[in-house]
């Protein structure tokens, strides 16, 4: 994550490293509508800079915690206390890109993974935004952001299987493509996510993996990702996709979202369903930090919720401010 000169509860996302050139740009996010209970009116406020925590509360391992106030939350950063400047618990619209692998080795399983990702599509809410990518050798983003579910789902069902697995090129493209989403005012406030599947390792992407989850800790961004496993006695794991589950595990963890390794393609659904739970469960929290070093260094934070029995999730760290 990057601190940015932001508008109250949203840091923009930073700028782009120089790989623009390798690869094909996507086409230019759209404004939605107006959320149906819109958000708090916050003042936009410039040389502000606020730390945005996007956290997920859960009892358990499933059910999530979503009557919280303030006072609740604990926040640490490079293990000093931080005062909470910031809190909401209001249902926020989503900017959402939905990553789908048709590299060839999905061709027998895509119908379900179609059909799951239009259910997810369905779940969207009129005022959230989202974009369809698909990849395989190539990155097509075959819709840019709209809230209208038809069009989404019109998009998921142009995909075709065949080719290689460029994941890394995907993850950049919808990086790019959501810090374009930043709001302008206060109406436009929208948390951001990239749900992506695949079903095995990167083979064919243009930048390494290292590079693009620096960009994803550097961004605003929870990136959710689901990874289809051999079915349980099938002996056809490989090592490729035992990397590929380390790549994944690694996307979600370090921007504070969850990963899903289902055995079955009948789990699909359901793994969508508990994503798109998580994202109307979640709180925002902003504190601005107590440090007031512009090094650029990486700094750790940590969220605890001051009620036993609860687990509080948000992105492990940000970096710092640099002297412009």
């Amino acid at each position: 994550m990057r601190l940015a000169r932001t508008l109250a509860i949203v840091v923009a996302a930073v700028a782009i490293v120089s790989t623009d050139a390798r690869l094909n740009a996507s086409p230019a996010s759209r404004s939605g509508e107006r959320a149906q209970q819109p958000p708090p009116q916050v003042p936009f406020r410039a040389g502000v800079d606020l730390v945005s925590l996007n956290v997920t509360v859960t009892e358990g391992p499933a059910r999530y915690v979503t009557d919280l106030t303030a006072d609740d939350f604990s926040v640490f950063e490079d293990g000093v206390k931080q005062d909470v400047t910031f809190f909401n618990r209001t249902n926020l619209p989503i900017a959402l890109a939905l990553l789908l692998d048709t590299s060839a080795s999905m061709d027998s399983k895509l119908p379900t993974a179609q059909e799951a990702a239009v259910g997810f599509a369905r779940r969207l809410r009129p005022q959230d935004l989202a974009e369809i990518i698909d990849f395989d050798s190539r990155v097509v983003v075959l819709q840019a952001f709209t809230n209208s579910a038809s069009e989404l789902e019109a998009a998921i069902k142009k995909t075709s299987a065949g080719g290689s697995t460029s994941l890394y090129n995907a993850v950049y493209i919808a990086l790019k493509d959501l810090k374009k989403a930043v709001a302008k005012n206060s109406e436009e406030i929208r948390r951001q996510a990239i749900v992506v599947l695949s079903d095995g390792e990167d083979t064919s992407s243009l930048l390494p993996f290292e590079e693009v989850l620096d960009l994803a800790k550097r961004s605003e961004t929870s990136i959710y990702a689901i990874g289809l496993r051999a079915p349980e006695g099938s002996g056809t794991t490989t090592k490729g996709f035992k990397e590929a589950e380390f790549v994944l595990r690694q996307f979600a963890q370090e921007t504070g979202a969850r990963s899903f390794f289902p055995n079955q393609l009948s789990e699909l659904a359901g793994v969508y369903g508990q994503i798109s739970d998580e994202l109307s469960s979640q709180y925002t929290v902003g504190y601005t930090s107590r440090n007031p070093k512009r090094d650029g260094a990486w700094r750790r934070v940590i969220v605890r919720v001051n009620r036993p029995s609860l687990t509080a999730r948000t992105k492990l760290g940000y970096f710092a401010p640099t002297v412009r």
